[in-house]
């Protein structure tokens, strides 16, 4: 029997040889390993508890000094983003331990890492930083035959120079990123605004593109009310990811919202997203599954096109898959086929999830192993709301930052009809 020994993570911090400290959110100096203390000079007990920048001012005798101003916009760059922020080459003087109002001149390049709570929020920020000070002073008491002073002094200069100059431009890349995002996400939600979602406050939907992406993606969600207390959830992926995703995905969810509201339930519905999806460009192979809620009956009605199966989770924590409407993925067949529609009765209380494949699938695995991770997950889930549910539900997959793979989720709170049948 294999043994799996537990890492001594304290011991493992205390013997890295790179200067490191933990920040709270904060800011706060929560921990310092020996190499920190021994590089500036001071001991962990003092620095522990500390405002950073306390600890660590500017040097008040260098009118050009700015190492408080630089490491604090990397600091909160990790804590708006989650990621891991790069520094360059920064002078940042330290003080004179029993000195506070001297300074010594010290070189540092520096690495901020996040470290994520089970939420998926950043808890915790890793300081590393490497003490270049000994290669500056050496390439300035360095003898170089072929190279005068006074040419080495102008050449550590424009090496300092173009080094800031990179970091002024990688604050610009930062920002224009952040400024396309923002006219992303607001293109997102345009596409996928649902007046009818507005009105179920037991409706909760999520929306992660895939990390690394622009914000915007194939997959989608929507809500459509029906007379005498009926309503339709869906979900659907288009193949692929970013702009042309979207646009395929916006065409899709507005041909199906509209034939939920003229045909009769889910699977004629589907066969007429599947006829539209052979004349739009990137639209074959897309998937999509829609589920009729009927109040008043109590029933689920739904249909699947090449879509992972809804879950229905019951107050006991089990839960029943909706698998026996599954059909190929939209515009898969050539000639017209009816397509199959199942229903599943439910009892008020019961939760009904639907999701796109990035929430269980994952590189190496079947697709039975990420839903019997799925509903596992979900049996600890019982007792929240819908919100609630949905947010616990991508923490305790790992899945609050994002993945690999667009994921969109939405979850119901079943009940009963709001009027008299």
């Amino acid at each position: 029997m294999r043994v799996t020994r537990k890492i001594d993570y304290p011991g493992v911090f205390a013997a890295l040889p790179s200067p490191c400290l933990v920040l709270g959110t904060d800011l706060v100096i929560a921990d310092a390993n020996p190499a920190f203390c021994e590089v500036t000079g001071r001991n962990r007990a003092e620095l522990l508890g500390q405002y950073l920048f306390d600890a660590f001012p500017d040097n008040p005798a260098d009118p050009e000094a700015d190492g408080v101003a630089t490491l604090q916009a990397s600091l909160h760059r990790v804590l708006a983003s989650g990621q891991t922020d790069h520094m360059a080459l920064q002078k940042y003087d330290i003080p004179v331990p029993g000195n506070p109002e001297a300074f010594k001149e010290r070189w540092w390049t520096a690495i901020n890492v996040p470290v994520l709570g089970p939420d998926g929020m950043v808890a915790w920020i890793i300081h590393r930083s490497e003490d270049m000070t000994d290669v500056v002073h050496a390439r300035r008491t360095a003898h170089l035959p072929s190279v005068s002073p006074g040419r080495e002094a102008a050449m550590e200069a424009e090496l300092y120079a173009r080094a800031r100059q990179l970091q002024q431009l990688n604050e610009e890349l930062r920002q224009a990123h952040t400024r396309e995002r923002r006219i992303a996400v607001a293109l997102q939600e345009a596409m996928l605004h649902s007046p009818d979602l507005a009105r179920h406050p037991d409706i909760a939907v999520r929306y992660l593109p895939a990390t690394g992406s622009l914000n915007v993606c194939g997959d989608w969600y929507d809500a459509v009310d029906l007379p005498a207390d009926r309503f339709t959830v869906t979900v659907g992926d288009v193949v692929g990811h970013g702009l042309m995703a979207a646009t395929v995905m916006g065409r899709l969810r507005s041909a199906l919202s509209a034939a939920t509201r003229t045909v009769h339930g889910p699977a004629q519905a589907l066969e007429v997203l599947g006829m539209y999806a052979r004349s739009v460009e990137g639209a074959l192979a897309a998937t999509a599954v829609q589920v009729l809620v009927d109040c008043h009956s109590q029933l689920l009605i739904y249909s699947s096109a090449g879509h992972p199966p809804p879950v229905l989770l019951h107050p006991d924590g089990t839960c029943e898959l909706l698998d026996q409407a599954t059909d190929p993925p939209l515009g898969a067949r050539p000639e017209h086929i009816p397509r199959p529609q199942a229903n599943a009765t439910y009892t008020p209380g019961d939760t009904l999830i639907l999701y796109t494949d990035g929430l269980i699938e994952r590189r190496g695995e079947d697709i039975d192993t990420g839903l019997t991770r799925l509903t596992s997950t979900l049996a600890t889930c019982t007792e929240f709301g819908a919100e609630h549910l949905a947010d616990a539900l991508l923490a305790r997959l790992g899945l609050a930052s994002g993945a690999s793979d667009d994921i969109a989720i939405v979850v119901v709170r079943l009940a009963r009809a709001t009027r008299p049948h």
